[in-house]
């Protein structure tokens, strides 16, 4: 179906209706290799990457066919901001995982961005039941528009309309943001590289037990490693209350942690840890044509290894639920482009509230978040607020800019706990 625009053109407004294979355990996986594949950049590690490329015979790559440009050689570091989008493919084909699914969907969107001055990063988890206009995708030999737009599309369907160039335009066309680095990356490497790690401490306020995910933890710490970690990352029943914008929020306690043991020396200085990470990500990658160069590694490194984790920030892109559209979200456009402004204007932030699978630790996750000096913006007055609207970064002060409510995420220096089920 079609509709006529001003200019006289015909733009697509094709929904489709019939029902999307729901995420399993292996989909859900994905998390832990893109997490990972973010953290090691964010370590100041990505170079070890190439001391594992000689192992993988046919590293793929695509052309996104933007201006992103290669870096030259004897580069220390990418000149002005960073942006990098990381997709999760649930494709089977080629993996050792085959339990007879088809298709391909991108179900895990994480975009990166580095400041222009290095001093800050930022994680941005897109839920996969955004449903988004998609934009005219290029064909399989770059022929532009090859794919004709459409009105709106849940976000993980993007791939299958055009591979990972597809994915870029339409988070670059949701964010205002120009994506000139993109990586896919698939799931073969998840155990090598929950394993690699030797498992991830992370807090629980409270038990979780999801059958559905064959989990079930106790509160306190947790040494996640292997299939738990997997189950840790791929619950949904477990936390929040159920749904994809709770299961992103535990992945974030998760990031956090994760991000924190790669930061640390006893990492860094581990080169059989590091060699781990570094081989199941690599051999489980499709990359930008520009980024498949030992030179854009190390410039990547030099890039982010000086950045504080409390410049580090993991933040989900808002959304509402979808007014007609049942279990699908759609997207908080105001919020949405006051993160981004924030973002884009290289001002270091400070997350305002948690999303509903988190709890500070040692909090009661039921506590009123308005007694919380966590997420009361007035709490600290060295904190500047974002303006309602978001239309314009307010000008640079001596603090971080708080971050309106509606956005949830956290601090990677800041140690949470998975609030486990808080909403039946």
């Amino acid at each position: 179906m079609s509709k006529k625009l001003a200019d006289g053109s015909q733009r697509s407004t094709f929904v489709r209706h019939g029902k999307l294979r729901r995420s399993k355990s292996w989909s859900n996986a994905l998390r832990i290799l893109l997490t990972t594949a973010i953290v090691v950049v964010l370590s100041g590690v990505a170079t070890v990457s190439y001391a594992v490329w000689g192992l993988t015979k046919d590293i793929q790559t695509v052309d996104l066919g933007n201006s992103g440009d290669a870096v030259g050689a004897g580069s220390q570091s990418i000149d002005g901001a960073l942006t990098i989008l990381l997709a999760g493919t649930d494709s089977r084909a080629g993996q050792t995982i085959n339990d007879g699914e088809e298709g391909e969907l991108n179900d895990v969107n994480l975009l990166l961005h580095v400041s222009a001055d290095h001093k800050n990063a930022t994680v941005i988890s897109f839920p996969r039941d955004l449903m988004v206009p998609i934009p005219g995708c290029p064909g399989p030999n770059g022929e532009p528009d090859y794919y004709s737009a459409m009105s709106e599309q849940q976000l993980n369907t993007a791939i299958s309309y055009g591979g990972l160039p597809c994915v870029a335009a339409t988070i670059s066309s949701l964010t205002g943001m120009e994506i000139p680095y993109a990586g896919l990356i698939s799931f073969d490497g998840v155990i090598g590289v929950s394993n690699a790690l030797g498992g991830v401490e992370v807090c629980l306020a409270q038990p979780i037990v999801d059958p559905h995910a064959d989990l079930d933890l106790p509160a306190g710490m947790n040494n996640l490693q292997g299939l738990e970690a997997l189950q840790f990352l791929r619950t949904r029943h477990g936390v929040g209350d159920g749904g994809d914008t709770s299961r992103i929020s535990n992945q974030q306690v998760f990031m956090s942690a994760l991000l924190r043991k790669l930061k640390s020396a006893d990492t860094l200085s581990d080169p059989v840890k590091v060699y781990g990470l570094a081989k199941a990500g690599v051999e489980n990658m499709t990359l930008s044509k520009n980024m498949a160069s030992v030179q854009f590694m190390q410039a990547i490194a030099g890039t982010v290894k000086d950045i504080d984790l409390d410049r580090i920030n993991f933040v989900q892109y808002p959304s509402f639920s979808h007014p007609y559209e049942e279990g699908r979200l759609t997207p908080d456009y105001v919020n949405g482009q006051a993160l981004m402004d924030i973002v884009m204007s290289g001002q270091p932030f400070e997350v305002s509230a948690v999303g509903e699978g988190v709890a500070t630790e040692g909090e009661d996750p039921a506590a009123d978040p308005a007694t919380d000096p966590t997420t009361d913006p007035a709490a600290d007055p060295s904190v500047a607020p974002v303006p309602e609207e978001g239309a314009t970064p307010p000008a640079a002060t001596d603090g971080p800019v708080k971050l309106p409510d509606g956005i949830t995420g956290q601090q990677a220096s800041k140690e949470t706990c998975s609030a486990g089920r808080t909403v039946f």
